[in-house]
């Protein structure tokens, strides 16, 4: 009587475990891969003199910029990832993500002023928590009745998501005005930043942290995303708080967007196509969804970075274009198939 759920538990590690395994191996290949690569036989010395805090070599130095580089990549694809799922869960939507519904324009509208202002690196976190959090909160109120109803009506998501396109217009207008008055001495590197770069990104903690806090928040109210996602009003009847756990999905949505969007500018699509490649293949249980989408979220951006910084070596491009490139036929293909 116990088989099902224990095949469904082993399902589930199994499904982890091998994006687990992708994940470790996406880093292992930036760490490999660049410019001046490093070959495999040289990469576990290079390791264990990274772990020693010694880089008495050429590969041992490589590995230990291009690490630093590929941990935060992962830290940024995970997050967006996560709001992805968070997003698609509160919406009943594939198509909803923080970068569609103008989250991550937000993030960036706060980021862009401080930097422009010539802020302190804290001051332009708080700034990307805040214009993130302001665009949420935004966006919130005027769909408040939609969320209201549980999206019942076939409109409410498609209204919800115009609004986010309208909102992320005004955002980007917002951007370009502030990139047309900026000192031309900052002007390439805002640029950069804004459509998403990896480049000089330092080892930071915070961003693991906001990260590791969204999973166990998704992770802690995993059954209740299944009931959300299924119908909002069965959701309410079982005791489920549907208003609260609407109001934490939008908070902890746009914390997690500001902190990838503080990391490494904005980059889109990966909120979008991964948990949705994720629903197909493993299908909508959020106790495997959450973290298989972080698991995938992360390897593609660091496999997309390795890309991006190697393509056409030593020339750098932003790694937000990589992602654009990959993310706007799979958004076309997605909006195809709802329309059939």
């Amino acid at each position: 009587m116990h088989t099902a759920p224990l095949l469904l538990r082993q399902r589930a590690v199994l499904i982890v475990g091998a994006l687990l395994c992708a994940a470790i191996a996406s880093l292992l290949v930036a760490g490999m891969s660049g410019s001046v690569p490093v070959a495999p036989s040289e990469l576990p010395e290079a390791l264990a003199q990274v772990l020693r805090g010694r880089t008495d070599t050429l590969a041992a130095s490589l590995v230990e910029l291009r690490a630093t580089r590929a941990l935060m990549a992962f830290a940024t694809g995970a997050a967006l990832a996560l709001a992805g799922v968070l997003m698609q869960a509160l919406l009943r939507n594939p198509l909803a993500d923080p970068y569609v519904l103008g989250i991550s324009a937000g993030a960036s509208v706060g980021a862009l002023f401080a930097l422009l202002m010539m802020c302190a690196a804290a001051t332009v976190d708080a700034a990307a928590i805040a214009g993130a959090v302001a665009v949420s909160l935004l966006l919130y109120l005027l769909a408040r009745r939609d969320l209201r109803n549980g999206m019942a009506a076939e409109g409410g998501t498609s209204q919800l998501l115009l609004t986010g396109v309208i909102l992320m217009s005004a955002c980007m207008a917002l951007v370009t005005l502030m990139l047309s008055i900026a000192p031309e001495s900052r002007l390439r590197s805002m640029v950069f930043w804004m459509i998403g770069d990896l480049a000089g990104v330092p080892l930071r903690l915070l961003p693991w942290l906001v990260t590791g806090a969204g999973l166990l928040y998704a992770l802690r109210n995993a059954r209740a995303l299944n009931m959300l996602a299924l119908h909002a009003e069965s959701a309410a009847t079982l005791g489920i708080r549907v208003g609260t756990l609407r109001k934490g999905l939008f908070a902890v949505s746009a914390v997690l967007t500001a902190s990838a969007v503080n990391t490494a500018g904005s980059i889109g699509f990966v909120g979008l196509i991964v948990p949705h490649a994720c629903r197909f293949a493993f299908g909508p249980d959020h106790r495997v969804l959450v973290p298989a989408s972080m698991l995938a979220g992360g390897s593609l951006l660091v496999l997309c970075d390795t890309v991006a910084r190697t393509v056409v070596a030593p020339t750098q491009l932003p790694v937000g274009a990589i992602t654009a490139l990959i993310g706007a036929p799979v958004f076309l293909y997605q909006l195809h198939q709802l329309r059939k």
